[in-house]
């Protein structure tokens, strides 16, 4: 009893000193000035050429700190649709990121909390032909399935291969050993894919879910004109991967995405480089980028895509490949 009634009594006194601790450190950090792991630019230069007009009325909110509007994730799966637009809620259509959701999503089979995978959209013409099957990124994996069928059997193989961590959170140590099989990746699944290879060539994403929000619908196709333009204006080649002959070094794809939130900061693009493209820091990341209009198409090339540099009041926020979360 003695205990117990200690033990109440000192929870105000631990509380408040758990709150002075805090307080000082913050201060303490306040009064540090430290540098972004990455190099970075305050913002987008001006155009040096003619750029599309920014569409004019469009409620975006131009006052809220971008730094650390990104969801956290560990992997992002670009599903190839051949369209430009989709559902407000791409799983109530019957392709593959229904599936995925489903086994992913919450309450499906293999959802984890603490390893949040985003299943997205894309207006990327599939590598394959066939009615049912399509194909894949997985970012910021930087690898490409250019062949994966939409049958609830084979997508569950592809996420027990591809998409589930190869560790699990500590939370996960009051499971049971069976369990924890359950949640963990089974990387021999993945010879079961063919030609899965590495990504080498520039990804240029840009929101265009008009389905879900207009502000995006007008502004995505938009800058998907001006940054396939400003970057074949820098010899850098505009299609789909790869060359047969094996020497494309210098390649991009523009495409449209579906939802990936912050629809009051379009246009949302995110940039993923490379680990191929030597020379750039930046190599082997994704920047996510918000309030990009046509006038800043040219900065961003330039300066991050070419220059390795984050811009800075444009950032929401970035991921390494290995899943390290990017902050300012």
């Amino acid at each position: 009893m003695y205990l117990r009634c200690w033990n109440r009594a000192a929870r105000p006194i631990r509380a408040s000193l758990v709150s002075q601790a805090r307080h000082a450190s913050s201060g303490a950090r306040s009064r540090i000035h430290v540098p972004p792991p990455f190099p970075i630019i305050e913002s987008c230069p001006s155009p040096t050429c003619a750029c599309r007009a920014a569409p004019k009325n469009l409620d975006i909110d131009r006052e809220e700190p971008l730094n650390g509007k990104m969801a956290a994730y560990a992997e992002q799966v670009i599903v190839s649709t051949g369209r430009d637009d989709w559902s407000s809620r791409i799983e109530d259509e019957e392709h593959l990121a229904k599936s995925l959701k489903g086994f992913l999503g919450r309450g499906g089979k293999f959802s984890d909390p603490f390893h949040n995978v985003l299943v997205t959209n894309s207006s990327f013409q599939p590598s394959t032909s066939a009615p049912t099957e399509t194909s894949v990124y997985l970012l910021p994996s930087f690898r490409y399935i250019p062949s994966i069928s939409i049958e609830p059997s084979v997508v569950e193989t592809f996420v027990k291969g591809f998409l589930k961590p190869t560790k699990l959170h500590s939370a996960h140590n009051v499971l049971s050993e069976t369990q924890k099989e359950v949640l963990t990746r089974d990387s021999a699944l993945e010879t079961q894919f063919a030609n899965v290879r590495d990504v080498n060539e520039i990804l240029v994403l840009i929101c265009g879910h008009g389905g879900r929000d207009e502000r995006c619908g007008i502004m995505g196709p938009l800058l998907r004109s001006e940054f396939e333009e400003k970057l074949q204006k820098r010899g850098i080649r505009i299609g789909s991967p790869p060359l047969e002959d094996g020497q494309d070094t210098k390649s991009a794809r523009v495409g449209l995405i579906s939802h990936i939130g912050g629809h009051k900061f379009a246009g949302n693009v995110i940039i993923y480089i490379p680990p191929s493209l030597q020379g750039n820091t930046l190599a082997g990341t994704g920047i996510w980028y918000g309030r990009v209009a046509p006038e800043h198409v040219e900065g961003i090339v330039d300066e991050t895509i070419f220059g390795g540099r984050v811009i800075r009041d444009m950032f929401r926020g970035g991921i390494k490949q290995g899943g390290e979360l990017l902050r300012l």
